[in-house]
């Protein structure tokens, strides 16, 4: 897009951002916590700004200098709390290019320099997955050692995990491998024994006071160095990632306390998971990465394109699944997702899956605790009970949405919000209490998801897995027969029941705390505590039942007919399709996390049951509506707008507001912008031929004005405030004695986004989902009539939503 009104580089994409408040009270804009601005604004040197420099002409007068003729430092910036003009970032950035390919056939050096800078972007997504593979290792190592901490000490070294440090016993037998000399639990440290009601309520108390002092230390340092770093980030991300600017929600500050936080929120026993937070680690980590390369420091599109990467890096060392991954930041979080990105994404996921894997957090070669394999077929009929899981799914992530959201609601709406650290504390101590008395509650959410997925073998010691004994035939596989349960498996029902009941009030109101809280693994523990409910009632119904008509045929005596883990995979897919409404990605996900191509098909007819459940019971997913919940302006593509209304139904002004504040091409003076600039807080200004004609000539920024306007009362001599304002290619002569004029054409956008007033909103939507706009003016027959902004359409959409339209808002 060649326009003479910009710089012959990048000036025609250095709008300064209109806020989704686009042209009303960009000072209104606040948020929980004040944030720091660990991220400065993109770097000053653009070649955008004006000169004004005092150089005299002909006969003393002062000379004109244009507003291209140096850079000014600022223009062309993104303030806080605005939205990107994309348009003219990747307008900018295609000037870039042509201006490398251009340069690259005068000299060798210029064609290494263009090879550098195609180059720089595989290098930055291979730092970038180095970067949170190694993070991401050293979270699931000290998030493993400290959540045993809490039940004990190696003495051996204090450094080892419960695992690690019984592996390195010689006295540990296989039966008992959990059991070792060197590994002591604090009622043995401390009273000397480890049987009897006085050690347990020793290692009761300690517990509960490892768990209150983890989280503590985790609400603490968000809430006094990085309020950013609190919740999951995937809607902030999602947020960001369609334009919006958050300084310091990426920044180094926040990365280095999410990193911390993570690991005490996890290993102090709170119902979340660390996949969420992961995302946004990964993205702090490309943000901060991004600023060693001068094509991703100076282009804001640009770098979302790595910060798309970058939560597909995410999920890959989240769940070790590098293609759901990829697959994840396609479907849930990317707004602008390129081929070249997929490549990308792909590539980096990669090379963090394998840092991952050389790192070897869990010692057993895999990505993930929960890594699982199936060797049972499944019978067509199976499909039944899969898609009751799928229902359950969806009811479970329709409830919990709206659970969430109401608890999280009141939190904004109460005292409840002024006390984050004692609200914290209190659910600490609550799910410490009702946790440790609970086996299945007490370990770690990843290790029961691992003990639920697991297959019954000939070795498994697992309560789960204490079968009566029956005379075993050794088969080729290596699945064992339908066995009837026995007295530990029972019991172990109850104890998961009570685990469900458990996870499915305290998720509530864990997520949302103002700590790092991810979603994914508390959902999953939901649904495969129901899926293994269901799939052991299934198997003592078909050993007891075999020749009902429903397993006749396929289920005979003594055959491994039903595989109870295999339930709680297809539960768990079902509950955190229900919550998150994802359903390619996730299906991937699981497929990678068990590596059996056969078990697709389940795995599929529950998700998509458990989307069209959740979505029947309500049309958001958990982080779109967290985003709503913030209001946070996010033009979400997959509403669809169907009223049949025009443009000048939500243009402003409306009939009974004061006329549109506009800019005149050659008539204001230095004061008179001024004056319109402190009267008013819009973001940016229409450029008119004249009050009375009401011609649209361009559009115009405020920050851009103000810092023209400043630069040349400091660089050009004999600037006041009479001194005329012109945004015209020639300035007429001026009076002899009149104060030299400010020529500031190229800070005007001279191909604003118009609309007629007739327009479908329907098509202004989608105009503004598909080019990412921030606002459009409205004409009629040439003439400005109004401006149609991304906050109007989002409060016009939430009115014929019938929801409150001033709910979208920054907060």
């Amino acid at each position: 897009m060649e326009n003479t009104g910009y710089c012959s580089e990048s000036f025609n994409s250095l709008q300064s951002g209109t806020s989704d408040e686009d042209m009303v009270e960009i000072a209104g804009a606040t948020l929980d916590f004040s944030s720091t601005d660990d991220v400065p604004p993109l770097d000053r040197d653009f070649c955008s700004g004006g000169s004004y420099g005092g150089v005299d002409g002909p006969n003393g007068v002062p000379k004109l200098m244009d507003l291209l003729d140096e850079p000014v430092p600022g223009v062309g910036t993104y303030e806080d709390f605005n939205t990107i003009d994309w348009v003219r970032e990747k307008s900018k950035d295609r000037d870039r290019h042509r201006e490398i390919a251009t340069k690259s056939k005068e000299s060798t050096w210029a064609l290494m320099k263009s090879i550098s800078d195609a180059f720089s972007g595989w290098l930055l997504m291979l730092l970038v997955g180095l970067m949170s593979g190694a993070l991401a290792g050293g979270i699931d190592i000290s998030a493993h050692w400290m959540t045993d901490l809490k039940e004990g000490v190696c003495l051996n070294g204090f450094w080892f995990n419960h695992e690690h440090c019984c592996w390195n016993s010689n006295e540990t037998t296989f039966q008992e491998r959990d059991k070792c000399p060197n590994w002591k639990s604090w009622a043995e440290l401390i009273v000397g024994t480890n049987d009897g009601p006085f050690a347990y309520i020793m290692n009761y108390l300690m517990y509960v006071c490892w768990a209150l002092l983890f989280s503590f230390l985790a609400v603490s340092l968000v809430r006094a160095f990085a309020p950013y770093a609190c919740g999951s980030g995937i809607p902030e991300i999602k947020t960001i990632l369609s334009g919006f600017i958050i300084r310091g929600y990426l920044g180094k500050w926040t990365l280095m306390i999410k990193t911390i936080t993570l690991v005490l929120a996890v290993s102090s026993g709170l119902s979340l998971g660390k996949e969420g937070p992961l995302v946004h680690v990964a993205c702090c980590c490309a943000n901060i990465l991004c600023h060693l390369f001068t094509k991703y420091r100076k282009n804001e599109a640009k770098r979302r394109e790595v910060l798309s990467a970058a939560a597909a890096v995410g999920v890959s060392v989240a769940f070790g699944a590098p293609i759901g991954g990829v697959l994840f930041s396609l479907e849930e979080v990317s707004y602008y997702f390129p081929l070249k990105t997929l490549w990308r994404s792909f590539f980096a996921a990669l090379v963090a899956a394998f840092t991952l894997r050389s790192i070897n957090p869990f010692g057993n070669s895999r990505l993930v605790l929960f890594y699982v394999e199936f060797h049972s077929p499944w019978h067509l009929l199976e499909l039944i009970p899969f898609v009751l899981l799928g229902i359950f799914g969806g009811i479970w992530g329709a409830f919990f949405i709206r659970a969430n959201i109401a608890w999280c609601r009141r939190r904004k709406t109460t005292r409840l919000g002024h006390y984050p650290v004692l609200e914290v504390l209190v659910v600490t101590a609550i799910t410490a209490v009702l946790a440790f008395p609970n086996s299945y509650t007490r370990m770690s959410t990843s290790e029961l998801i691992s003990e639920l997925f697991n297959d019954c073998g000939l070795l498994d010691s697992s309560q789960l897995c204490n079968y009566a004994n029956i005379s075993v035939t050794k088969s080729s596989s290596n699945s064992l027969p339908d066995r009837p349960a026995g007295h530990d498996v029972y019991t172990a029902m109850w104890q998961l029941a009570l685990a469900l009941v458990f996870k499915l009030l305290l998720t509530v109101v864990t997520f949302g705390m103002k700590v790092p809280s991810g979603l994914f693994i508390p959902s999953m523990a939901v649904g495969a505590i129901a899926g293994r409910l269901l799939g052991v009632g299934m198997e003592q119904l078909a050993y007891y039942h075999h020749d009902w008509i429903i397993f006749r045929g396929w289920c005979s005596p003594g055959a491994d007919c039903i595989t109870p883990g295999l339930y709680a995979m297809v539960g768990a897919a079902a509950c955190l399709g229900g919550v998150t409404r994802m359903t390619v990605s996730l299906v991937v996900i699981m497929f990678e996390l068990t590596g059996g191509l056969e078990y697709i098909v389940p795995l599929m007819a529950a998700t998509m049951t458990s989307k069209w459940v959740a979505d029947a019971l309500g049309r958001e997913g958990i982080y779109e509506a967290h985003i709503r919940l913030n209001g946070y302006p996010f033009l979400e593509s997959k509403e669809e707008f169907s009223h049949k209304t025009l443009a000048m139904d939500v243009m402003r002004p409306r009939r009974s507001d004061p006329p549109l504040s506009v800019v005149t091409q050659d008539g204001m003076s230095v004061e008179e912008v001024e004056a319109l600039i402190a009267e008013t807080s819009y973001s940016g200004f229409p450029v008119v031929v004249s009050h009375e004609s009401q011609r649209l000539v361009g559009f115009v920024l405020r920050r851009d004005l103000i810092i023209s306007i400043d630069n040349a009362r400091q660089r050009q001599e004999g600037v006041v405030s009479p001194s005329k304002i012109f945004f015209t290619e020639y300035t007429p002569p001026q009076p002899p004695n009149s104060p030299p004029p400010l020529k500031l054409r190229g800070i005007m956008d001279l191909s604003p986004f118009t609309v007629t007033d007739h327009t479908a909103m329907d098509i202004v939507v989608d105009i503004f989902r598909k080019l990412g706009l921030r606002q459009c003016l409205v004409t009629h027959n040439g003439r400005l009539l109004g401006i149609i902004t991304k906050k109007d359409i989002l409060k016009h959409m939430a009115q014929m939503a019938n929801r409150d339209p001033d709910s979208i808002l920054f907060n």
